[in-house]
């Protein structure tokens, strides 16, 4: 019988990135799945019951604990690098509210297992990002605000460790996820969905900042939510990365998006390309058993597909939910 049979699970932000695979796959699992976000119903992925609440509220994180044996605390807000750099406490600010609301109010209504979603934003700029270094280091300066509320999430599970002996809170530190349910507005998107919206969108060769050389880590949301199911079933309590931990060029997946888009690539090398090198080590999560099973080739053109049928509705669906949050909206 599977660990999630006839478990109550609560997946906070569960219609977003990585909320839609984790509610298909808990759904499939056997477990009855409560989604709360600030998204429309719409949005709810099949299978599960939604609620509208914004964690902003305690009383509304209490509420959409209460009577649930798991919460997978998604929520929170996903920007680029400029929006952080000139719109911070619209980040830093809900995603601490967030946070230590929701995991409070777990505590209170008595859920056994938590998972925290941090951030590669908690690292210091690296070649290889280790989970233990953390501590001995400060976020880069990139990643100032949103790497520091992360870290301060991942403090609140430990005092809880030590204050109330509740150990089965598991931390997730995803590398750059990507996938369906994405948020493609090309002013506040990250690399692989900013690049499959200029190829769907604009005339011409795609242009490209920098020479293609920096290495990254990408992993698709659908292994970012097998790697958060094993681990709450394996009551993972130390922090995990999860990421493909060999690294991609950004040529490589300039070059997937261009092939799969029938596109040519124009480099802009007068751009800035930034940091030579920033992957996962993957030996911990790798230990307890997890791999990514999605390639970089097929993860984009899936992406690509469920772009071209949904970029309308994307779009829409992302500038609803920064009104109704108060954050940064798409130009």
């Amino acid at each position: 019988m599977s660990f999630y049979q006839g478990k109550n699970v609560l997946v906070t932000g569960g219609t977003g990135l990585i909320g839609q695979p984790l509610c298909q796959m808990l759904v499939e699992a056997g477990a009855n799945v409560t989604v709360a976000s600030l998204d429309d119903a719409a949005r709810t992925p099949a299978g599960t019951t939604f609620k509208q609440l914004d964690l902003r509220n305690f009383d509304n994180c209490m509420d959409a604990a209460q009577g649930q044996d798991i919460v997978f605390h998604l929520a929170g807000v996903k920007g680029s690098p400029r929006m952080t750099a000139e719109r911070p406490a619209s980040f830093f600010v809900p995603t601490l509210t967030f946070s230590i609301n929701m995991m409070e109010a777990a505590r209170r209504q008595g859920v056994s297992n938590y998972l925290f979603t941090s951030s590669v934003g908690v690292y210091q700029p690296a070649d290889v990002f280790k989970e233990d270094s953390v501590w001995e280091t400060f976020p880069s300066p990139n990643d100032r605000f949103a790497g520091w509320a992360k870290r301060m999430c991942e403090l609140q599970a430990q005092a809880y460790a030590i204050e109330y002996g509740w150990d089965k809170i598991s931390i997730v530190r995803p590398a750059n996820v990507y996938g369906p349910f994405d948020n493609f507005d090309p002013e506040n998107a990250m690399v692989i969905p900013s690049l499959i919206h200029r190829a769907l969108t604009e005339e011409g060769p795609l242009s490209v900042w920098g020479d293609g050389s920096p290495i990254r880590d990408f992993i698709h949301a659908r292994d970012v939510a097998r790697g958060m199911m094993l681990a709450v079933e394996q009551g993972i309590n130390e922090p995990i990365n999860l990421g493909s931990g060999t690294g991609i060029t950004i040529k490589q997946v300039a070059e997937a998006v261009a092939a799969a888009t029938d596109k040519t690539i124009e480099w802009d090398v007068t751009k800035p390309k930034g940091d030579a090198k920033r992957i996962m080590d993957t030996s911990r999560s790798e230990g307890y058993g997890f791999t990514c099973q999605t390639s970089l080739e097929d993860g984009i053109r899936e992406t690509i597909e469920w772009y071209k049928q949904n970029k309308d509705v994307a779009a829409a669906r992302y500038n609803a939910f920064t009104e109704k949050a108060h954050l940064p909206k798409a130009s």
